[in-house]
């Protein structure tokens, strides 16, 4: 049988403590992927057990996947915790899914009627430039601004939600963008109020009074569902599940804190409140992210394919300890009440865990996105202090390398510059002429730092050592960037 509504008594698996039909849809979230699903559903599937007005509306700008998975299953899947203690939890939360682009007019008619708005598009969601402004150039937002009321993106839904909203005589919803972008809340706030102040000055000036888009952090570990987790799933709770998610055990979610008369308890679910929300998220993207994507690109290419197995590597497990430790911990500013060294020894060991399958090429997706804001943000900041970047110059490096591999053999990659970086790894030679093409792409490096000679000394290099290695026996040790 498949899990559903009229199965839900029969699952051998931790049930939702209330019962999900009865949830009123408070919620609406862009992007129900799978971090969505092991993270602020789950909290939300918490909540709901002493306050139902926050069950979710989720809403795909994209796949019909997720839709088509979960509504014949009422909204109900299954979360592996996937740790020391293994267990299983079914949760409610979701009540209904929507795609986007073949009923916007339904979109529009659950932002009416929502008191929050939550998001993870992935950082290339926002349609960003590098300097955090909306990019008016993306083909759509160009689309959104000529036909608002057909949007393609997660900014034109907002927007237009909210014209609606105003006209109604409503205030604005709360808007919690959950990605890794820092400063996400203001990056976002400024990315709508821009979009909207080319239809309406005046419509702008109320969203920036009145709409309230707290900063936020979000942190587990949650590798990609596939069918091996779906024969676990359905062996271990006795029901079919098209879509169970799996996780770690550790979740965190900090949301800077905002009023919102009659909003949900948040801190009674484990969610941080706090004035310091960049504190936590500039320890979480460059402590945990920026030696994710360390691992994910030097672990690919000397032929790993988990993170688990990567950090099984000696010099792969101290080239990372020593990244964190000692170039990116004494440029931090330690949250109220955390450890940062700890908090370090945590990451490795979360990074260990054998009953996660993390793939490293999952995390290795949208690199001309992510290394910017998990690495270089770092980097610069050690090149101003004169500190020593050479194990910083690695995770670039490899990421070049990976794309120079991915262009030889013809393979894809997941990257909004994917055809870019494709055709530029075709025509690579040799590693001075390779960095120098890598660091003209001015999406990921500005000019300023492409222009820094102790920087491209230091990618150039840590190249050179990769590059030299044409299969996993013969790749060079990393003992050099370990000191």
């Amino acid at each position: 049988m498949k899990l559903s509504l009229a199965t839900l008594s029969d699952a051998k698996a931790d049930k939702p403590a209330y019962d999900p039909a009865t949830l009123a849809i408070g919620v609406v979230h862009f992007g129900p992927g799978a971090f969505h699903r092991a993270h602020q559903a789950a909290y939300l599937d918490a909540l709901a057990a002493t306050d139902p007005r926050w069950g979710i509306c989720g809403v795909s700008l994209h796949s019909t996947g997720v839709r088509d998975a979960l509504n014949p299953q009422d909204g109900l899947y299954t979360l592996a915790t996937l740790d020391e203690q293994i267990g299983y939890r079914v949760i409610g939360s979701i009540r209904e899914v929507l795609v986007g682009p073949e009923n916007p007019e339904a979109v529009f008619e659950r932002l009416l009627g929502c008191g929050i708005v939550t998001s993870t598009v992935t950082e290339k969601g926002y349609c960003l430039h590098a300097d955090g402004a909306l990019d008016f150039g993306h083909a759509d937002i160009v689309h959104d601004l000529a036909h608002p009321h057909a949007p393609k993106s997660f900014i034109g839904y907002v927007v237009e939600g909210l014209r609606r909203r105003r006209e109604a005589g409503l205030a604005p919803f709360v808007l919690i963008p959950c990605d890794n972008l820092p400063n996400n809340g203001r990056r976002l706030k400024g990315a709508v109020v821009a979009f909207a102040a080319r239809f309406d000055t005046g419509f702008a000036d109320w969203i920036e009074a009145g709409l309230a888009c707290p900063c936020t952090m979000v942190d587990s570990i949650t590798p990609a569902t596939d069918d091996a987790l779906r024969t676990r799933v359905a062996d271990a709770i006795i029901l079919a599940d098209a879509w169970p998610i799996q996780r770690e055990a550790f979740t965190q979610w900090v949301i800077e804190d905002h009023v919102h008369d009659g909003g949900p308890d948040w801190a009674s679910v484990g969610v941080t409140l706090t004035d310091n929300v960049p504190a936590y998220e500039r320890a979480k993207l460059r402590l945990l992210n920026g030696p994710h994507s360390t691992l994910a690109y030097a672990g690919l290419h000397k032929g790993y394919e988990t993170v688990s197995e990567a950090m099984a590597d000696p010099e792969l497990s101290g080239l990372v300890r020593d990244l964190m430790l000692k170039d990116v911990v004494p440029l931090l500013e330690t949250p109220k009440g955390m450890d940062l060294p700890g908090y370090c020894e945590a990451i490795l060991k979360r990074f260990r865990n054998p009953a996660i399958r993390h793939l490293l090429s999952q995390i290795a997706w949208d690199g001309s996105q992510k290394l910017p804001i998990r690495i270089l943000s770092s980097l610069q900041e050690a090149l101003a202090r004169g500190n020593d970047i050479s194990r910083l110059a690695v995770p670039l490096a490899a990421w070049m390398r990976f794309v120079r591999t991915k262009a030889v053999t013809g393979e894809a990659i997941t990257d909004p510059l994917a055809g870019e970086l494709i055709a530029l790894g075709k025509g690579l030679a040799d590693s001075r002429a390779d960095v120098a093409a890598f660091l003209a792409v001015r999406a990921v490096f500005p000019e300023s730092l492409a222009g820094n000679a102790v920087f491209v000394t230091a990618v150039e290099a840590a190249y050179e050592r990769l590059l030299s290695a044409e299969s996993v026996a013969a790749y060079p040790p990393l003992s050099p960037f370990l000191t």
